[in-house]
């Protein structure tokens, strides 16, 4: 009985159930569309949609439109001619002319790239500490004046009027948008938050303690197998809806990581909420209370906390983007290696080595103590979260980030208030310290971030994958700008060779 009544209501219903079916197979008639089709996008074409959106002006936003053609080439930018020549005396007296090169900002550069031509030599940096590695014109930092400039805005000004998502605009498209192009560009997010169900079976194959960043390393990477082989890296439009996917997916699988490890079910990402509000959502919604909402305090910190680390120019995991995309690499594949690179302690764990310091100082009178240990130099521990490799001054971000702790603690009332009044009394004697003062030791972003996090409820092994969630975008944008380029070279560092030259082979039978 129930079958002919599912029989007769689908006669009834014929001509919309047919409508329905032509769509279908329109938009999914072979496996390349279902591919590219994003599953929000999907799900929401046969859902019914609330009256108050309004239509998508995208055409007007993205590219492929004529207002962000104009500035496709702005931000493939080009290596500047050369205004200046200098000269190098090699030991014989060969004399060798080479370009100086000169950017908007920053110092000048020698350009080195036919020197092996002309001397048969190469020049030895460990570490790239002198060496420009590329032409970008995303992220700028003067180390001395202690500024952070993303597109040429200043990070203060961002952070004070901006928030994550819109600054995620600004890196991708080169200016900020109208309300009307962050509305769409937010939509078109949220339409990619969606991740294939196979992708929770990954989740299930690891071990129950597996660290967090070793997870996302495997789930990022595993992207790449669910996007359709034809991907075109050189097309701006593919180039473009990889970013967008990257900067939609992570949260998603960064929440189900934290989720699964403590034996809670997943949550999923709702269209009615912000970036960061699913963020949060995901990671800390209770199945059982759906009346739950989220302070509003807890979503500006974070949001702040993603947009003060969403680019940092060159640094270690950047490179690592840059060189991995240098051999066309799928770019989830690229984002997956920069991930790895962000794991080490000595890129992206320090925000969690300022908050285990703070931890184990515990009391005010035993600050004299550790400033003490800090200047002795037979003693191996040091004060974290002060100084920088590139900064000479105050980290900007420092300032932005210490203010959003103080309100943080404030507003929670919690024993974290024991902790940033060491942390503040800390920074009141190093600011003040002959030892730290001559050797330009200031706070840096990590030292406040920590306590930050921590106050929001995440847990320490996950302080480094938000670090990796905010700084999704600004690897995107490297390796989108990268790509455009015209000739880009596979990355191929050299060496100085110190070990044995060639040697006579002696079978194992002679050998003693």
């Amino acid at each position: 009985k129930l079958r002919n009544k599912i029989n007769r209501s689908s006669m009834e219903d014929k001509p919309v159930s047919n409508s329905f079916r032509r769509q279908s197979h329109d938009n999914l008639e072979d496996e390349s569309k279902i591919q590219d089709l994003s599953l929000g996008h999907f799900i929401k074409r046969f859902s019914t949609k609330p009256k108050s959106r309004r239509k998508s002006s995208e055409s007007n936003t993205f590219i492929g439109s004529p207002a962000v053609k104009s500035r496709i080439k702005k931000l493939a930018p080009q290596v500047p001619k050369p205004t200046e020549k200098c000269k190098l005396i090699l030991p014989d007296g060969t004399e060798v002319e080479l370009n100086i090169l000169e950017g908007k900002a920053g110092p000048k550069m020698i350009d080195i790239r036919d020197l092996y031509q002309k001397t048969g030599m190469f020049t030895f940096d460990p570490g790239y500490t002198a060496t420009g590695s590329c032409v970008s014109s995303i992220t700028y930092i003067d180390g001395d004046k202690g500024e952070l400039l993303y597109r040429g805005y200043k990070i203060q000004d961002l952070a004070d009027h901006c928030t994550f998502i819109e600054t995620c605009f600004l890196l991708l498209y080169g200016e900020l948008p109208n309300k009307t192009q962050l509305e769409d560009f937010e939509e078109k997010v949220k339409d990619e938050m969606l991740v294939h169900e196979k992708l929770k079976d990954f989740f299930k194959g690891f071990n129950p303690k597996a660290h967090p960043m070793a997870i996302m390393c495997s789930v990022i990477g595993a992207l790449s197998s669910f996007v359709h082989e034809g991907l075109d890296i050189d097309d701006p439009k593919e180039r473009e809806k990889v970013a967008i996917q990257l900067i939609a997916k992570f949260p998603t699988l960064a929440a189900f990581s934290f989720r699964t490890s403590i034996g809670l079910p997943i949550v999923y990402p709702r269209r009615d909420l912000s970036y960061i509000e699913n963020f949060l959502h995901m990671m800390f919604s209770d199945p059982m209370n759906t009346s739950a909402s989220i302070d509003p305090v807890m979503t500006e910190a974070l949001d702040k906390i993603l947009l003060l680390h969403a680019d940092h120019e060159q640094n270690a995991s950047t490179s690592t983007v840059r060189i991995a995309g240098s051999s066309r690499a799928n770019p989830f594949a690229c984002i997956s290696a920069g991930i790895a690179s962000l794991w080490g302690p000595a890129h992206g764990g320090a925000n969690q080595a300022c908050v285990e310091m703070l931890e184990q100082i515990g009391e005010f009178e035993n600050i004299p103590k550790f400033i003490a240990k800090a200047k002795d130099k037979n003693d191996p521990f040091r004060i974290m979260g002060f100084g920088h490799r590139v900064y000479k001054n105050y980290d900007p971000r420092a300032s932005v980030m210490a203010k959003m702790c103080k309100k943080v603690v404030e507003n929670m009332d919690t024993q974290n208030q024991k902790m940033l009044s060491i942390a503040l009394e800390l920074e009141r004697i190093a600011l003040e310290d002959e030892y730290f003062v001559t050797r330009k030791l200031y706070p840096n972003v990590d030292f406040y971030s920590g306590i930050v996090l921590q106050e929001l409820g995440i847990p320490i092994d996950m302080f480094t994958v938000i670090f990796a969630l905010a700084r999704t975008i600004g690897w995107v944008c490297q390796w989108k700008e990268m790509m455009s380029e015209e000739n880009v070279k596979i990355g191929r560092p050299r060496q100085l060779y110190v070990g044995d030259t060639e040697r006579e082979f002696i079978k194992i039978e002679d050998r003693d």
